[in-house]
This record gives C-alpha cells, structure tokens and sequence, in this order.
C-alpha cells in the first residue's frame, strides 16, 4: 500500500490538509499526518494549531517518521504554516533527498514556494496562491487548480483542496480510482456543475 505523510506546521491551513488526508484515506492509501512543532513532550507536539484556530492531533512527530517508507511528501500551505514548514531544516533536507531520488512531492497554497525556492520546479507546469506566483521559479506558470509535471504535484488553494487530493489519488490509485471516489463525495469540477 501506498504511503503519504501530511505536514504539520503552527498556522496551517486546516482545509488543505485536512482534504488530503480524508479523500487519500477513503481511497484506502496509507496517510500519515506529522507535526513538526519543536519543543515539549512528543505528546504535547503532536498538537498543531492552525491558521484558523483549529487545533488538530497529529498521528507522530517528525523525529518518528521512517522516510524510508514514504512514497509522498504533502505539504499543505498557510501564510504562516508555509514560513514554519520551510523553517525546518530537517523537513527541507528530506524533501530535497525525496525530490533527488525521483519520489513524489506536493504542495498546495503558499507551499509550493518551497519547492519554487529550491529549484525543484525549473522547467516544470506549476500553480500555487496567485499572490506567490513569483515565487515558482523556473516553472511554467499554470493557472489550473492542479499541476502534476512529473513526481511534482501543486496546487492553488483552499478552493482547490478536492481536485488536489484526487490527483494524489489518480497516481497511487489509477485515474478510474479517482473518478469514482469524486463521484462518491459528490464532487464535479466547476464546468460539470455548471451544465448541470
């Protein structure tokens, strides 16, 4: 089974993550949410507040996660929750390593600065918020709720959360996968909707 870990960093944002891990899990893909707040008692870190107050539990903490295991690194955004992600050394070293050997990377929102900022989009289709667009350097600008060039996977926002998700789930899942699970949680892209 397919493993994805979601990080966690104070000021996050909560939709972002919180679809991913939902729509990932109900495809039956193996999804860890990891918190990567310093300080305290493991117990006491794994709490995360976001950038709406919402204060969820993470399933571990960065120091536990065997990235030996991982098959996906999920970054969701948040202003705050980006800055705190790219912070964290750790967490860039392991990302960088993932990108190197050809492993799959996502971002949403504001995070896909992170990777614009390490290179990892030069020559790449990528979307982020569209106030950071500046921020993917090198990339081919894509104003697409979801950009997936290669192990790289971005998108736009809180708005785009759903199709963001899906399109984890069409890679370790297969794209029929995908279709019925949208189907299952009554999801329809907009040009759907609006002929319907």
């Amino acid at each position: 089974m397919s493993k994805l870990a979601v990080f966690l960093a104070e000021g996050f944002e909560e939709i972002e993550a919180l679809t991913v891990v939902d729509v990932c899990r109900r495809a039956e893909l193996e999804v860890s949410v990891v918190s990567v707040r310093g300080g305290g008692e493991p117990r006491e870190r794994k709490l995360v507040e976001g950038a709406h107050g919402i204060v969820v539990r993470a399933d571990t903490v960065f120091e536990e996660v065997d990235f030996t295991r991982l098959d996906m690194i999920v970054l969701p955004g948040g202003g705050l929750g980006t800055k705190n992600l790219e912070a964290h050394g750790g967490l860039m070293e392991r990302l960088e390593e993932f990108y190197r050997a050809g492993k799959y990377v996502a971002a949403i929102c504001a995070a896909p600065s992170i990777l614009g900022h390490r290179g990892m989009l030069k020559g790449r289709k990528a979307c982020s918020y569209p106030a950071l667009e500046s921020h993917l350097e090198g990339a081919q600008v894509s104003r697409e709720a979801v950009a997936v060039s290669g192990t790289v996977v971005t998108s736009r926002g809180m708005g785009t959360a759903i199709p963001f998700s899906l399109a984890i789930t069409e890679i370790f899942c297969g794209r029929e996968k995908a279709r019925s699970l949208a189907e299952g949680i009554v999801y329809h892209d907009g040009e759907e909707a609006r002929t319907r």
